[in-house]
């Protein structure tokens, strides 16, 4: 099923390579024979394509700039969301990929790698995302496939500016791709604006979209009507301790959430060991997820694979061994909690059958993610893998924040109940014993991961549900965005790296401190955009 959503997106993303590189290239005759914009939403099959050219973008690690060469650096999610946060250190060794290091001290140059391939490829996706958008409603296919691929486009839109506006701010807002002769008349968007863009499109694709259920087993992985809801809330919630320009309350996230929740559309996985798991993708708890394969195939875009896993997995076996979890983070979980050896690899761990040795030399903390641990693939570089981006636990979670919030103290608490029930029963991940992958019991003692007291309130509540999203999440990439909207980032720095992310703080009215990374060089001189504070 993923393998032949792969091989789609293989197919649209050459479809679509040449349909975004501007109008310069096109005659003004129709071509016989050829996929124009004009006629590609006149056949479901290349409508359909179309949409899988823009999911191809979000599988991107590295690759083309624009759809054809030069080739751009590696970027993860977890380069930001766990590396520049207290849950990770880059990893590897010292020497090894030290523009992360940018990252994490703050020492960043307007041509760090991760950082402008991010906003390459974010723009990719949305100029992809704007083909279908623009020109689909005029095309000749069923109406209800055009409503829900319409609806999809809308929601990756989105997608990638919310990637954008986390780490750069306020970006260009692009309806419809432009031509090249109008790069000069960009302009850039405030904070709140960019957020609102993000609303619509959010709203939109939720009006469109289809529930999870609706959708024929070969089409799991695509966005739905949860999915859409779920971002708005993520986005509303991120805004409420940040810049929140558009005044919006936590009854808002609390509604979303609940929208979800009794839609029926998702539960919790009965054992956390299984979520991370090639038996948990596009399970009952997962909301949205980047789809992969194994192949052949090494690097760049004609892969069906991630590079993720070879980054993070142990240099022993066959990766590189970034990614490496803290101490910090370690003991945040509490005592005999099943979630810790899911989620963290010490040395001596088996993992997956296989005894791990990790070598001080070449790893920052002595421990690994255990949560993208994988068998070595076909390719190493091919890992197959899916990337969780949002699970039915962060949604319990959320409305548990917006209850407590909303002085809805006693319902916060069963929430996140829930949560912490489904962890006590899990089992021991994967692999434990020497050449096995069966799932050991925890044996985990009576009295672990008690349940919160019915009467818990106030900060106490609330430092409950931010702990359980720590332990919950680690490694999943969420925990910088959850420090910087708590306010609870600068403090967690070291003093001098501090200082450095205090020089790069967003001039909009906050909440809370939200530093900025700078905007790729190349794009700011040719679109003649203000570049962010202190760069």
């Amino acid at each position: 099923m993923i393998a032949k959503m792969k091989t789609a997106r293989l197919i649209a993303f050459m479809l679509l390579a040449g349909l975004s590189q501007g109008c310069e290239s096109f005659l003004d005759k129709e071509p016989l024979g050829a996929t124009t914009q004009e006629t590609l939403f006149r056949d479901p099959t290349n409508a359909v394509q179309a949409v899988n050219g823009i999911y191809d973008v979000t599988s991107w690690d590295q690759g083309p700039k624009w759809g054809n060469g030069p080739f751009v650096a590696q970027t993860y999610e977890w380069m930001f969301g766990d590396v520049m946060s207290d849950d990770a250190e880059k990893g590897s060794s010292p020497s090894d990929f030290p523009t992360i290091t940018e990252l994490k001290t703050w020492n960043i140059p307007p041509s760090n790698p991760p950082v402008t391939t991010l906003w390459v490829h974010s723009f990719t996706g949305i100029a992809r995302a704007n083909t279908v958008i623009n020109n689909i409603d005029a095309g000749t296919i069923d109406e209800a496939l055009k409503q829900r691929l319409k609806g999809e486009a809308l929601f990756l839109r989105a997608y990638f500016y919310f990637n954008l506006v986390k780490l750069f701010g306020g970006v260009p807002l692009f309806e419809q791709t432009p031509k090249p002769t109008e790069s000069t008349n960009v302009t850039r968007a405030s904070i709140a604006q960019t957020y609102a863009f993000i609303e619509k499109d959010l709203k939109a694709a939720a009006a469109l979209l289809p529930e999870k259920s609706a959708y024929a087993t070969a089409d799991l992985g695509r966005a739905t009507k949860g999915a859409a809801n779920a971002y708005l809330a993520r986005v509303i919630m991120y805004q409420l301790g940040t810049v929140n320009g558009n005044n919006h309350t936590w009854q808002e996230v609390y509604d979303l959430t609940s929208t979800i929740i009794t839609s029926g559309q998702y539960s919790l996985l009965p054992n956390y060991a299984t979520i991370h798991q090639e038996i948990g993708e596009n399970s009952s708890e997962s909301i949205f997820e980047i789809q992969f394969a194994t192949s052949n195939e090494g690097y760049g875009p004609i892969m069906v694979g991630t590079t993720n896993n070879i980054f993070q997995n142990n240099r022993k076996t066959f990766g590189y061994g970034f990614n490496n979890p803290t101490q910090s983070l370690v003991n945040e979980f509490e005592p005999n909690d099943p979630r810790l050896e899911a989620t963290i690899i010490k040395d001596g761990d088996v993992v997956l059958g296989i005894r791990q040795t990790i070598d001080r030399t070449e790893n920052a903390t002595g421990y690994l993610s255990r949560k993208v641990a994988i068998l070595a693939p076909n390719n190493n570089a091919s890992g197959p893998q899916n990337i969780r981006k949002m699970r039915y636990a962060d949604i319990l979670l959320m409305k548990a924040e917006a209850a407590a919030q909303t002085n809805r103290g006693p319902e916060a608490v069963a929430l996140v109940n829930q949560v912490r029930q489904r962890a006590r029963n899990s089992t021991r991940p994967p692999g434990t014993t020497v050449g096995s992958l069966a799932y050991a019991p925890a044996n985990t003692p009576a009295g672990t991961l008690p349940d919160l007291a019915p009467g818990l309130s106030g900060q106490a509540l609330l430092n409950a549900i931010w702990h359980e999203r720590r332990v919950e999440f680690g490694e999943e990439s969420l925990r910088l965005w959850d420090l910087i909207r708590t306010g609870r980032y600068m403090a967690s720095l070291p003093a001098d790296v501090r200082a450095r992310a205090l020089t790069h703080v967003a001039t909009e009215t906050s909440v809370n401190p939200v530093p900025l990374v700078p905007i790729s060089l190349e794009d700011a001189q040719t679109w003649k955009l203000p570049q962010n504070p202190g760069y």
